[in-house]
């Protein structure tokens, strides 16, 4: 069953990585939907939201977790990151603290991300608990 493999893959994982995946970033780039109505909120959204989602194939695919899952990151959240520093769009100030945590949060998962793919692309292609 994929979604199996999938939980298993997840759970071995270190565990500061799956506090990191399901506590932190995703709760974090999932929370653009709430800010929809803010000036660029939907961008917002688009860019924090659609990096993920091509992880879903990925994960299906591969049923279970590898550094390819870093890929779809790359650009999206790189260029919101610029975006954001660049041209910060005005909005209430929950917004604008919901930004700098974005930024922060997606910067650090960068962090992770670009080194991640340098790995996958030199060969590494393990899949978690596999």
């Amino acid at each position: 069953m994929v979604f199996l493999d999938i939980w298993r893959s997840y759970r071995a994982l270190p565990l500061w990585v799956q506090i990191w995946v399901l506590g932190i970033l995703m709760p974090v780039n999932l929370a653009a939907l709430f800010f929809m109505g803010q000036p660029g909120g939907v961008w917002v959204a688009v860019l924090a939201i659609g990096a993920m989602l091509p992880n879903i194939g990925i994960l299906v695919f591969e049923r279970g977790l590898s550094k390819m899952m870093a890929f779809p990151h790359l650009l999206p959240w790189s260029g919101l990151i610029i975006w954001l520093l660049v041209a910060m769009p005005q909005g209430s100030a929950a917004y604008g603290v919901y930004l700098w945590v974005l930024i922060v949060v997606n910067g650090i998962s960068l962090g992770f991300d670009f080194p991640d793919g340098v790995k996958w692309w030199r060969g590494d292609r393990a899949i978690a608990g596999k």
